[in-house]
């Protein structure tokens, strides 16, 4: 008789270990919460679903902080040539943008997930949506389902249930007490890749609020990067925020306060721009001296006002030097259901080397239920697709051993 396996959690990690499992001959059935499965998939793929990232593997292996040595050999499991690989059987071909990140050429994560789906129809993957995961009753899972409660077994069971970002499609951390009463270690979770509070006057939210500063440099714990932000309601947000996102809430976090140091003008030195200021008309505005002088837009000269008020009383020199180091201070990451992902979750020294939980002998934990995070960029989706595959081939091992 085949071995049945329960997976809770329709997302990026829990379908790809039920298509190695079944494919390995398992019963395997899928439990939901949500109407339908891959809801956060989907959400991504609105920008273009970026999948992966092409970058040379050993530096790709690195951007996993302090799990990196953890999941190294996870990843190699199902690396991101092996992702466009599986993603090109699935009819979905893709491409290598200019920054790296790997997208399907259709720029949508719809054909994929559906043809996805069927291969798992086809594969005998069950799959039961409105199926909310309530907790253990012994060796059985309690399951609040549209027909009232549930009590089902199985020969092993994966947890695939996502961290706390983006509660409305199926990520809520409900998991968490679940869990912790079973005493299960859980690093308490914090958002990641999010935006700041940064506590702007209410002239600058009105005036700018939705406004980008293009071509800034950005310096905090994390190093220098170049890119863009976004003026948010209160705050600050974007591809540039989310690239130091976990370097300043680490520093908040430690110091009780952080800053974002930018240059505003990234293609200048501080010499040249000093000498540029210094050849305006001092009778002319504040404003017209720096758009001839150091060429910045209204939204930039904005925030070198309200981040330092008396910016115009400074000679060339000082202001040159706060143009190209603008302290930001920032003062508390956007809550977590905002973020696109999440830091924290379960320890790996809850696990053993199989992902399997060392409380609960049968059940295992993959994706971003896990302790670790990563930048944007197609490592999140990645890691997800190999902690699945981890996970399963941790499963196949253990009711192997079972037989035995």
């Amino acid at each position: 008789m085949k071995k049945s396996v329960v997976i809770i959690g329709g997302g990026p990690a829990g379908l790809m270990a039920a298509e190695h499992l079944a494919g390995k001959g398992y019963t395997v059935t899928i439990h939901d919460a949500m109407p339908t499965v891959g809801r956060k998939f989907l959400l991504a793929g609105k920008s273009g679903l970026n999948i992966t990232h092409a970058e040379d593997y050993a530096r790709f292996v690195t951007r996993y902080g302090a799990a990196n040595d953890r999941l190294h050999p996870v990843l190699d499991l199902m690396t991101p040539e092996a992702i466009r690989v599986w993603a090109a059987d699935l009819g979905t071909e893709t491409f290598v943008g200019s920054s790296g990140r790997v997208f399907p050429k259709v720029m949508k994560a719809s054909p994929l997930l559906r043809a996805w789906l069927k291969r798992l129809e086809g594969l005998g993957v069950t799959i039961l949506t409105r199926h909310r995961w309530t907790g253990f009753d012994g060796e059985a899972l309690l399951f609040e389902t549209p027909d009232g409660q549930k009590r089902v077994t199985a020969d092993a069971t994966l947890l695939a249930l996502g961290g706390a970002s983006w509660p409305k499609l199926g990520s809520d951390a409900a998991w968490v007490p679940l869990l912790e009463e079973e005493g299960v270690d859980i690093t308490p979770l914090r958002p990641a890749n999010c935006g700041f509070d940064c506590d702007f006057s209410e002239h600058f939210d009105t005036r700018f609020s939705g406004q980008p500063l293009k071509s800034v440099r950005a310096t905090s714990a994390a190093g220098t990067i170049q890119g863009e932000f976004v003026i948010s309601k209160g705050g600050i947000e974007g591809s540039l925020i989310y690239a130091h996102s976990a370097a300043l809430r680490d520093t908040l976090d430690r110091d009780g306060h952080a800053e974002l140091v930018l240059d505003l003008t990234p293609g200048r030195t501080t010499e040249k721009l000093s000498v540029d200021l210094a050849r305006q008309d001092r009778k002319a505005s504040f404003s017209t001296r720096l758009k001839k002088a150091a060429n910045l837009d209204g939204v930039k000269i904005a925030l070198l006002r309200e981040v330092t008020p008396d910016a115009n009383q400074l000679d060339a020199e000082a202001l040159a030097h706060l143009i190209k180091a603008l302290p930001l201070p920032v003062k508390r990451p956007r809550p977590i259901a905002e973020a696109i992902s999440t830091a924290g979750g379960v320890a790996f020294d809850a696990l053993d080397n199989h992902f399997m939980l060392k409380a609960r002998p049968g059940t295992f934990v993959s994706g971003e239920m896990l302790d670790w995070e990563a930048p944007t960029g197609g490592y999140l989706l990645t890691a997800c697709f190999a902690t699945g595959i981890a996970a399963a081939e941790g499963i196949g091992r253990w009711l192997d051993a079972q037989i035995g």
